[in-house]
């Protein structure tokens, strides 16, 4: 992810509320795509966050990445059962990562 949260950027991000009442907000969208966010303030407090989807999209995958580690790492430190590698399952079946390579996958499992 870019530098999205450097104090810099974060107060260009600032966006007032009277801006959208003045009819600027087809400006303020064209601001977003280009800076990939603003922050809607309201009576000097921030009220919103608007994002592209792309940046949108990049945050949630980094919070699913997250929480799929954070799960991944509780199993290996709890479970006292023996554990297999993608490898082990790939091979006890018989098959190979380039099997796999035209199977559509969601959230972007890659196996190359």
């Amino acid at each position: 992810m870019s530098n999205m949260f450097y104090p810099s950027n974060v107060l260009d991000a600032l966006v007032p509320i009277t801006r959208f009442n003045r009819g600027e907000a087809n400006k303020i969208f064209e601001e977003v795509r280009e800076s990939g966010y603003k922050i809607v303030v309201k009576n000097n407090t921030p009220t919103c966050v608007m994002l592209t989807p792309e940046r949108y999209q990049e945050m949630v995958e980094m919070i699913e990445d997250h929480y799929l580690l954070a799960l991944a790492e509780e199993r290996l430190r709890s479970d006292t059962e023996k554990t297999y590698s993608f490898e082990d399952i790939l091979a006890k079946s018989g098959r190979t990562s380039d099997d796999l390579k035209d199977i559509p996958m969601e959230y972007g499992v890659d196996f190359e």
